[in-house]
């Protein structure tokens, strides 16, 4: 059974910079596709990027060019630089394990989630 355990949430002011972390356990991670999704409150789970299993990245137009996904497969890990941080950022973040080829992915497991709060 896959687990995925994020950390590195927090609390920031607006411009404000936060690294988060995902720990994979219990599968093959370097096979397949990871993602970060964030969820506001009263919203839906939105799409924030993901990677491919070959390194291809993909961004939300929303996150393009403050946010960087990456990963570490001896380590089973991802990551999400967040740069440049705005209120509307503020969101409890998960990260997920899937299938995904290019622009295409689907989460098939969730972490419990990390909370990031932008606020002056």
């Amino acid at each position: 059974q896959v687990q995925l355990v994020e950390s590195g949430g927090g609390v920031v002011k607006p411009g404000g910079t936060l690294a988060l972390s995902c720990a994979a356990s219990g599968g093959i991670v370097r096979n397949f596709a990871l993602g970060w999704y964030c969820q506001a409150p009263g919203k839906q789970r939105e799409w924030v990027a993901h990677i491919t299993a070959d390194g291809h990245t993909n961004y939300d137009a929303s996150e393009m060019g403050r946010f960087s996904i990456s990963r570490d497969n001896a380590q089973k890990t991802i990551y999400l630089q967040m740069n440049n941080l705005k209120p509307e950022d503020t969101a409890v973040y998960y990260c997920s394990q899937g299938d995904g080829r290019g622009n295409f992915f689907r989460p098939n497991y969730w972490g419990q989630g990390t909370q990031v709060a932008v606020s002056s």
